[in-house]
C-alpha cells in the first residue's frame, strides 16, 4: 500500500473512532449500564449504532479488508449478533476488490433440528477464517465463536474486535485460544475523544 493507501486509511479510522464515540458510546459519572456478564459501568458501547450504518459499513467493512487481505482467507464471522453485520460488510467488500471472503454466522446455540449445525455459511472443515466481534469485554462471546469454529472444523487464523473495553482480562482471554487478536480500538481511545468532543 502506497502513502496515499496510508492516508486514506488513516482518515477511515479516525472518521470509525468518531462514529462511534458520537452514536455507540455512552458515559454515566454512576455505573448505570448492566453488562452482559451481570457487573454495573459507567459507560456502554453500542456499537450496533455504527456496524448497521450504511457509512460505517464502509469504514468498518474497508478497513478490515485491508487488515486480512493477505492472510488468504476463506471466511469471517461471529457469534450473532454483534459479529453480523462486521462479517457481511467484509465480505460484501471483498467482492468489490476481486476477492471472495465468505460471511458466516454463528449461532448461540446448536441448531435442534436438521443438520443440528451452530454455523451458518458457506465453509468446509479445513478451510481458514477470521473471527469478528463488536465489544469485547471478557472474550466470553468471541471464546464461543472461536471453539464452535474449531468443533467445525476450522482453522481460526486472527481475531478482530470493533472495541476493547480494556477491562475483565478480555483480549487476553482470547489469546489462549488464537496469538493474533487486534481491536480497531480501544476504550481508552473512544473515551477520551468522547470527552474532547465534549468540551468543544
Amino acid at each position: 500500500m502506497g502513502l496515499k493507501g496510508i492516508a486514506v486509511q488513516k482518515e477511515w479510522l479516525e472518521r470509525l473512532k468518531y462514529m462511534i464515540a458520537t452514536m455507540a458510546f455512552q458515559f454515566s459519572e454512576k455505573p448505570i449500564f448492566k453488562l452482559v456478564h451481570g457487573g454495573m459501568s459507567s459507560f456502554y458501547f453500542n456499537c450496533k449504532k455504527v456496524t448497521l450504518h450504511p457509512e460505517g459499513q464502509f469504514l468498518i467493512g474497508n478497513l478490515i479488508y485491508h487488515q486480512i487481505a493477505d492472510l488468504n482467507v476463506d471466511g469471517i464471522g461471529g457469534l450473532t449478533l454483534g459479529a453480523d453485520p462486521i462479517a457481511l460488510a467484509v465480505s460484501y467488500t471483498s467482492w468489490l476488490k476481486g476477492a471472495s471472503i465468505y460471511p458466516f454466522i454463528v449461532r448461540k446455540e446448536p441448531k435442534d433440528h436438521g443438520a443440528m449445525s451452530q454455523i451458518e455459511g458457506n465453509l468446509k472443515p479445513g478451510q481458514r477464517v477470521v473471527v469478528v466481534d463488536d465489544v469485547v469485554t471478557t472474550g466470553e462471546s468471541t471464546i464461543k465463536a472461536i471453539k464452535a469454529c474449531l468443533n467445525a472444523g476450522l482453522e481460526v487464523c486472527k481475531v478482530i474486535v470493533l472495541v476493547d473495553r480494556e477491562e475483565m482480562n478480555g483480549m487476553a482471554n482470547i489469546k489462549k485460544f488464537v496469538s493474533s487478536v487486534e481491536a480497531i480500538c480501544t476504550r481508552s481511545e473512544i473515551t477520551e475523544l468522547y470527552h474532547r468532543l465534549s468540551l468543544a
